[in-house]
């Protein structure tokens, strides 16, 4: 099975506001919306809204075991782990294990991911 497919709709539409979801246990700082998702791999295209004055240092810095790809699509965001301000525009393709985070904002920002659970190291799709 491949990723889910969708026709065109604009998601940062203010009519598309209630198809974001609160993020556990950051709720009233950052929301989530899936654009697509393969449920075999688990691979998925997603935003991350960090509304303003979000911070997550709460939850120190993380890593997973799979590779990840982030554009900064609106707004800017602190990357704590990198000592950077990621603005729109700004281009990560992360390896496997990479620490990034905890992150904060102060107008807000757009993110959007590409990840590849699947892709661990010793699978046969890294």
């Amino acid at each position: 099975m491949a990723k889910s497919t969708a026709i065109y709709w604009n998601p940062l539409h203010p009519e598309n506001g209630q198809r974001w979801s609160p993020v556990q246990g950051l709720e009233g700082m950052v929301e989530e919306l899936t654009l697509s998702i393969d449920d075999r791999t688990g691979e998925y295209t997603r935003l991350t809204r960090f509304l303003p004055l979000a911070d997550t240092s709460a939850f120190d810095a993380k890593s997973h075991p799979y590779p990840e790809e982030v554009f900064i699509v609106s707004g800017r965001l602190y990357d704590h782990a990198f000592d950077v301000w990621l603005e729109t525009g700004h281009y990560a393709s992360r390896p496997p294990g990479e620490l990034h985070g905890p992150f904060n904002t102060d107008v807000g920002c757009v993110v959007l991911e590409i990840s590849f659970p699947h892709r661990t190291p010793g699978s046969n799709e890294v």
